[in-house]
Formats: structure tokens, sequence, C-alpha cells
């Protein structure tokens, strides 16, 4: 469920802002409502993180792939001054090897003594091959510049990389809080000498809050969202789906305040199109190996967690696939050839396949319909959502019978459900009050129903994505074994079975992430575009944060 908001406004003298400041954030539960805080201290807060990430990053580009000798504990500014003095260094080098590079033509003279020449009147161009310019140095001395500054540069580096940066890095959380709170006491308003800072806090904990607030001399104003207002957005799934808020916050999407939490249907769709998209139970066998080693390792991570727990189930249904259509790393287990399922997936038409793809697509589709008309059981625009129900199921058996799943005429039934199912989305989708600003709507049912022919057709995708990658492993499979014949020599085949295994590992990891791929591109688009459309869910909301200091 999406949590109720209640609106805080929080008052306190303006001489107190940074104590009430501290009150909300020891109290955790409360979203505040940031402005564009410019002032100095966020501007000093920020410049002290930048400067933090440079340092760090100085330390890694030093350190490269080698693992320091020891480390050092150094300040940021320590850190900085180094890289200073190397860039410095950096940029005399370069000064010195053109110099070198123009000069070295001209041996090695003494300036200072050619000079002393020229001021004489001897025309030295005459008897030597000198330069029109003379250098500032003998080409020796610079010689021995150059290999200083590259001994310097050095030096530099092992230096910045032997730096320990998670010592700065332990510092992050704690300048990430340095400068919400500063944004914090810049965003209160004030009123001559009154403070006032609004926010979102659960409904659920208002009373706490402001029993809280007022224990700590605060003033505090609790009010209901009003029209027009776009509170944060708490998601709440049941116990056995809480994991899905840490995949809504990775793909960076959330529902809109006033919309409906999809948790529940995103998680049980999603884990079944992830399992058909990559499509070999081989790579789910893998995945799942990878997860249980994620287990032991990060158990006791808060934030790695909840995606242990969808890994967890996506292999596993992985693999379930893979024993009903029976495909491992692109080949056949030949005892499990004779199940019912490898048959009936198997089917060399693909029409069970693409059966199954728009029935599984209709029942996403229609279950977001009928969802609708029950979270409007009390409007007579209920009955609108199932006109467009109806309307979803014509669509699908017009689907399968276009790609010849559905042999002979249409059935005495279609024409008539789709009328009434097209009369009830005309007459009831909009309500009578608002046909003058939604009338418009109503023009566009025939395209919306060609549209929702087109949603239904998208889920073939299911098919045509897993089937190539299960043919792209195929292919490597043949052609790593194909470099081996029984008509090669005993020593040919040995060499060439290094060919084969490098074949392998190399076709099944470049399948195996593009399996990944298009998990991200395909099972979140059918989730977060053709069902949400049909659901209302725009994703335009934002997640509720409470504000509170970095565990």
């Amino acid at each position: 469920m999406i949590v109720e908001m209640t609106h805080l406004d929080v008052l306190c003298l303006a001489k107190d802002k940074q104590a009430a400041v501290e009150a909300l954030r020891d109290m955790g539960v409360v979203h505040i409502e940031f402005s564009q805080a410019e002032g100095s201290a966020v501007k000093n807060a920020k410049g002290e993180l930048a400067l933090a990430e440079t340092a760090v990053r100085a330390i890694l580009k030093a350190r490269g792939s080698k693992k320091p000798d020891s480390s050092t504990v150094a300040g940021v500014h320590e850190v900085l001054d180094m890289q200073k003095r190397l860039e410095d260094d950096t940029a005399a080098l370069e000064d010195v090897r053109r110099e070198v590079a123009e000069y070295a033509p001209y041996g090695d003279f003494d300036p200072a003594l050619a000079k002393k020449l020229l001021d004489m009147g001897i025309e030295l161009d005459k008897v030597a091959d000198i330069p029109a310019v003379l250098p500032r140095k003998r080409l020796s001395a610079l010689k021995y510049d150059l290999a200083a500054l590259e001994a310097s540069i050095e030096k530099s580096k092992e230096k910045i990389a032997s730096c320990d940066e998670k010592a700065i890095l332990s510092a992050y959380p704690w300048l990430a809080d340095k400068i919400a709170f500063e944004s914090a006491v810049e965003s209160m308003r004030e009123h001559g000498e009154i403070a006032v800072l609004s926010g979102w806090v659960p409904a659920k904990a208002g009373e706490k809050v402001r029993k809280d607030a007022e224990a700590r001399g605060l003033g505090v104003f609790l009010r209901k969202p009003e029209d027009g207002e776009s509170p944060p957005t708490l998601v709440e799934p049941p116990r056995f789906f809480k994991a899905m808020k840490s995949l809504f916050a990775g793909l960076g999407v959330s529902p809109a305040y006033r919309e409906s939490d999809v948790s529940v249907p995103f998680m049980c769709y999603f884990t079944l199109f992830f399992a058909m998209l990559v499509g070999d139970g081989g790579y789910g066998a893998l995945m799942f190996i990878l997860t249980l080693w994620g287990w032991k390792k990060f158990r006791e991570n808060p934030v790695a967690r909840p995606w242990l727990v969808l890994m967890t189930v996506f292999s596993s249904a992985t693999v379930a696939w893979g024993l009903l259509s029976n495909t491992w790393f692109g080949a056949a287990i030949p005892c499990c050839a004779s199940w019912p399922t490898v048959k009936w997936l198997g089917d060399p038409s693909y029409r069970t396949m693409m059966f199954l793809c728009f029935t599984i697509g209709a029942s996403h589709l229609i279950l977001a319909r009928l969802w609708n008309a029950l979270s409007m059981a009390n409007s007579i625009t209920a009955l609108g959502q199932i006109g467009w129900a109806g309307v979803l199921f014509c669509m699908y058996w017009t689907t399968c019978s276009i790609v010849g799943i559905f042999q002979g005429p249409m059935p005495p039934w279609f024409y008539p459900v789709f009328a009434v199912s097209i009369a009830m989305v005309f007459l009831f989708s909009v309500p009578f009050r608002e046909l003058k600003t939604r009338g418009a709507e109503l023009g566009m049912l025939p395209l919306n129903i060609m549209s929702a022919l087109g949603d239904i057709i998208s889920y073939v995708r299911l098919f045509a994505v897993g089937l190539a990658s299960v043919q792209v492993a195929v292919n490597f499979n043949n052609m790593a074994f194909g470099l081996i014949s029984p008509e090669n020599a005993l020593w040919k085949n040995a060499l060439l079975s290094a060919g084969t295994v490098l074949i392998l590992l190399v076709g099944h990891g470049l399948n195996f992430a593009m399996a990944g791929l298009s998990v991200l591109v395909h099972a979140v688009r059918l989730n977060t575009l053709e069902f949400s459309n049909h659901k209302g869910v725009s994703w335009s909301g934002y997640p509720f944060k409470a504000f509170e200091k970095n565990k």
C-alpha cells in the first residue's frame, strides 16, 4: 500500500533554527521540503564533499590496478597537496621534454658561453650550428632536470597510491549529513522573529511527532494534503514483497502519491518475464550459485539483503523455466526430451510460445483494468473499466486468430461481447459531469482500442528475445565443438580444445550479459509502460525520504 501522508509545518524562533532542525533529524520520520539552498554554509559543505571526492579519485587513479604495499592515513588536503605537486611536476616535465627535443640536434653546448661570444660580436652561426633562440640550460642539464622530474612524479604517485581512501570515504556520510542539515536550516522561511519549516510525515506518526516537537518547544501544525499538492510516496508492500522497494529505488521509479502500489503484480510478472527472457536454466543455475555466495558474504548488509532476496526468486524461476523447456547453456538433456512441457514449449511452429505470451499479456492488462474497477466500486466509472477488460479480452482473441493459434471464424459470442464492451467504455469511462473537460478522450477511443491490440502483441517479445538468447547459445556451442573432429589427430584436437573452452567462455559470457540487458529493457518496460498505462500508474512520484542521520 501507499502510506497516507500528513503535511507538517514546524514553527520556532528564528534564532533557534538549528536546534529545531536537530530535533526533526532526531525524530527521523519527517520528509523535509528542501528549497534551493545556496547559502554559504551549504556551499561550504558541498565544497568539502567535492574535495573529498577529488582526493579519492586521485588515490584510485594513482594506484590503478595495483594494490598498495602499505596504507597511509592522510587527510583530504594532504592528498590534494600531493596531487597539486604531481600536476605541477607533470606540466613541467612536458615543458622540459619539449626543450630537450628542440635542442637535442645542436648537441651539449653551453648557452651562457654562446651568449657571451655573441655579445662580443662573434658570428657563431658561421662556425657552428646553433639555434636562433638559445636554451636556458645546456642539454645535459635539461636531461638531468628531466630525470629528476620523472623520479619526483613516480615518488608522488607512490605516495598518493599508498594513501588509505577508506579513511576519506568514512567521512562521506558525515559530509552528506552536513549538507542536508545546512540545507534544512536555509529552507526555513523567516517571518519576523518566527521561522517555519515545511515537510511531510506518515499520518500514523503525526501525533507522535506533534508531542515530541511540543516537548522541545516547537510549534506544530498538521493537515491533510490539499488538492494539487504532491506528497512524497512511501510504499509499504506486503511482507513477502518488501524487496520490491529496492528494485523501485534501483530503477529510479516511484508511483505518485494518489496512485496504486503495484509491488505485488510487478514482482510476480517481473519474475516470470525474467525467467522467459533469460530463457536458459543453466544461466539461472549460475545466477543462483552467485546469489548463494552473496548470501554468505553480505547476509548482514541491510542494503544487499533485498537484492539477494530478489535474485534468489529470479534465478530460481529461471531454473524452473529451464526444467520446463529443457534448455541448459544452449543444450538439452536427452532424458528430459519426452517431458510434456518440453514438447509443448518446443512446438516447431512456435504457436505454443506465442499463445503463452499473448495469454500472459492479456492476463496482465486485464488484471490492471479489473483492479481499477474494484478501486472504483463506488463510482459508475467502474463499469467503464470492466468494459476495457472486455475489449482487452476481445483483442487477445483477435491476436491469437491473426497468427493462427485459434483456427476458423470468430465464435458467436465475440461480436456481442465486443460491442457491449465498447459501449460500456464509451458510456461510463468519463463521468457525465466531466464531459466538457474530458470529452475528447472519447474521440480517441478507436485509437485506444488499436493501441490495446498493440499492447497485447508487444508481449511476444518474451518469446522472441528468449528464443534469440537460446539460439545464440546454441550457435556458440556449435562453433566451439565444431573445432574438434574425430578425423583430426589427437594432438590437434588437444590444441583445438583450448579454443573450444575460450569460445564457450566468451560466447556464453556475452550472451549472459545480453540476457541481463534484455531483462532491464523488456521486463521493466512491460511493467512500467504497458501494464502501468492500463492501471493508471504514471511513475511520476518521488520517494519519501526521512530526514535523519546516515546509518
